[in-house]
């Protein structure tokens, strides 16, 4: 018995929409246990512009810095004179000297986004301690 050469037929498969729950169109979100109202779309809205402007600081600040160490690099020529494990120094700064670079600056957002969630917290639920 040889198998069938025709193709199956495509078959088109959508959601069903019974069942379906419209949501509310805010654009905020609230903490659990809250319904949503305009002052959490507020809230939450300054919590995204907050959590953008730290995120363009922190990639700004990290090129400015990334662009000081490559200049410092190339202004002094004397860092290719030494070799260490016949690779050049200035070449070991270019290879790994970002990565503390970029720990640090993981660390700055890291903390700082967690500042902001916890000031958004504070903001849009008063009764809550902590």
């Amino acid at each position: 018995m040889s198998p069938d050469p025709r193709p199956l037929p495509r078959v088109r498969v959508t959601a069903s929409t019974a069942g379906r729950v419209a949501r509310p169109l805010t654009r905020g979100f609230a903490l659990p246990g809250r319904v949503a109202d305009e002052a959490d779309a507020v809230f939450s809205r300054g919590l995204v512009r907050a959590q953008l402007r730290l995120a363009l600081a922190c990639a700004t600040s990290f090129v400015v810095m990334a662009a000081a160490l490559t200049g410092v690099i190339a202004a002094l020529p004397a860092l290719g004179d030494p070799v260490l494990w016949v690779v050049p120094l200035s070449w070991l700064l270019h290879a790994y000297g970002f990565y503390p670079l970029i720990l640090v600056f993981a660390v700055i957002y890291a903390r700082a986004a967690a500042r902001n969630e916890r000031r958004y917290r504070q903001l849009a639920d008063p009764g809550e301690a902590g």
